[in-house]
């Protein structure tokens, strides 16, 4: 009986634990069933495959995708394979146009409407030599490709450049004694002729090289590209303020020995300049001077030197290394811990009108100075419509309509180039609405018969809302202006090459872009329609006769003049 009790307990407790490990065996039953169940399913699968691929080579049928051309492969598995090749570039074009430029080289050609002509609206491609090449061409690319921006300069004499390095000649250099700064040291520049050869010149050496009779650089020189770069990224190395001027300038200087002026910022863009303001009490604006540049060069002028926007450290690019005490003196940090200096100038040069960064960052304008004076000397003339500068006193031109007669009775004036040359600068202004012109200066190495220099358009791009008409008085009183210089006028103001619109793309390679807000931009197509609407009444009233001039027979007969006493030398 107790044995019969003790195996009675064994089958309870047996029974006990089959029934606690049943779930445990019959999960992995159901896990081994279901894994033999998706095997089955990856072996249907393959089969079928296998059977579509043979049944599909067996017959005669030809495939769903047509090969017109010929190019996918006759193998069917390449064929497949083709066709998930083809899927992935048609997904990842639908990003980065890449199907659009494969369209064109399988087919040649792109349907109407289809999203590659839609892509590559104004881009043009020309075939050469069984090639296929795509070209875009901006407004501005296309301005200067103009026949109009092609003409050219009559051939240069020796007395044409301003510089000819002869290096037989051996230079003896003098000290002159004096501690205080020189801009373009003469002793540094014929040192850098005598040890640089010419294709290792750095940028600002080759610019004044380039210069001559009838331009500061050439209209496809490259090298005031280098220049501009170099303005807006050379270390600095040495800055000191520029002695007068009624505003704060820096001339700055760079490894290469080469030297910038440096006009920092005064007003935002979108700061009107006051209609109650003198047009003399206004503040120089920094991206006036690099807008002025590319107006100039748009213009075809290339009388202003290259300038540059650029973002300056005043603490480590201006305090810490100029040896001018003076100003070193005026700096000092603001209560809202922004590093701030005012310098020393005849006006806004006071703790009133300092100039501060954020917190030592400063924009401002980087121009490229020209050659000292020393070697090579300028001239300053006296503008003949100069404004009076007073608030209540006017010029004798706003009070004589035939003033321009008496102009052209008084030497060089009487001479048409340089008149000419001045109702040039007198658009540049107008479209800008410069209204502080007072000189102007020109190589005295040339005389009479050279352009003239745009220096100084620190107080252009003032006002957008208001034309300034008595700007162009020498036009409207003279009624002359160059043929060439109306010509491009007309062209700027025709669609392809608007004005505005070659402004905006060249100033957006400045590294300061936008440089000019955009009702300024607006405001250059208005006043140029003023502008060719002024020569258009001079022509009704001259009847065409006298009004558009051409200077270039004054240039050849000064470099035939220029040729004989070479020969004679």
């Amino acid at each position: 009986m107790y044995l019969a009790a003790t195996f009675c307990l064994a089958d309870t407790w047996d029974s006990d634990r089959m029934l606690r490990h049943l779930p445990s065996v019959l999960q992995r039953k159901f896990k081994v069933l279901l894994f033999f169940l998706l095997l089955l399913a990856v072996l249907i699968h393959m089969v079928l495959d296998l059977a579509f691929s043979s049944g599909h080579g067996s017959c005669g049928c030809s495939p769903k995708t047509t090969d017109p051309m010929n190019l996918l492969p006759a193998d069917p598995v390449l064929a497949v394979q083709n066709k998930l090749n083809l899927r992935i570039l048609q997904d990842f074009s639908g990003s980065n146009g890449s199907l659009e430029k494969g369209s064109h080289f399988l087919g040649g050609t792109s349907h109407p409407g289809s999203r590659s002509n839609m892509d590559h609206e104004g881009i043009k491609h020309q075939e050469a030599k069984g090639k296929t090449v795509w070209t875009e061409k901006t407004k501005l690319a296309a301005l200067f490709d103009h026949p109009l921006y092609k003409t050219p300069t009559p051939a240069l004499m020796a007395k044409d450049k301003l510089f000819v390095i002869k290096p037989k000649i051996k230079y003896k250099l003098e000290s002159s004694g004096s501690s205080e700064w020189i801009s373009g040291s003469k002793a540094e520049m014929i040192r850098l002729i005598e040890q640089t050869s010419k294709d290792a010149y750095p940028p600002w050496l080759q610019f004044n090289r380039g210069i001559n009779r009838y331009e500061l650089y050439g209209r496809h020189d490259p090298t005031h590209h280098a220049l501009l770069e170099d303005l807006a990224t050379q270390e600095i190395v040495s800055s000191v303020q520029k002695p007068g001027g009624t505003q704060l300038k820096i001339i700055m200087t760079f490894p290469n020995k080469g030297k910038a002026l440096f006009k920092p910022m005064k007003q935002t863009r979108d700061q009107e300049t006051s209609a109650d303001f003198f047009y003399f009490s206004d503040f120089e604006r920094h991206n006036a001077e690099i807008a002025a540049f590319h107006l100039d060069r748009v213009l075809d002028f290339r009388r202003i030197p290259p300038v540059s926007g650029r973002l300056v450290n005043i603490t480590k690019e201006i305090r810490d290394i100029t040896t001018d005490r003076k100003l070193f003196k005026t700096f000092f940090i603001s209560p809202a811990g922004n590093v701030c200096f005012f310098g020393i100038c005849s006006y806004y040069c006071s703790t009133e009108h300092a100039l501060c960064g954020k917190p030592d960052l400063l924009e401002g304008s980087m121009a490229t100075l020209l050659p000292d004076d020393k070697l090579a000397k300028r001239r300053s003339w006296r503008s003949p419509w100069r404004r009076s500068y007073s608030k209540s006193k006017k010029a004798e031109w706003e009070l004589n309509q035939n003033y321009c007669t008496q102009v052209r009775q008084t030497p060089p004036y009487n001479q048409a180039s340089r008149l000419l040359n001045l109702i040039d600068m007198t658009v540049l202004d107008f479209l800008m609405g410069n209204m502080d012109r007072h000189h102007y200066e020109t190589f005295e190495k040339f005389g009479n018969d050279t352009f003239l220099l745009h220096l100084d358009n620190g107080r252009g791009f003032g006002r957008h809302s208001h034309d300034e008409m008595s700007i162009l008085a020498p036009l409207q009183q003279c009624c002359i202006i160059k043929k060439l210089t109306f010509l491009r006028l007309q062209l700027l103001a025709t669609e392809p090459y608007r004005l505005s619109d070659v402004m905006r793309e060249s100033l957006s390679t400045d590294h300061l872009s936008p440089v000019l807000f955009e009702p300024h931009l607006k405001a250059l197509d208005r006043r140029l329609q003023k502008v060719l609407a002024m020569v258009e009444n001079c022509l009704e009233k001259e009847k065409g006769k006298g009004v558009l001039l051409d200077d270039q027979e004054g240039q050849e007969s000064v470099t035939s003049e220029q040729e004989e006493e070479e020969k004679t030398d």
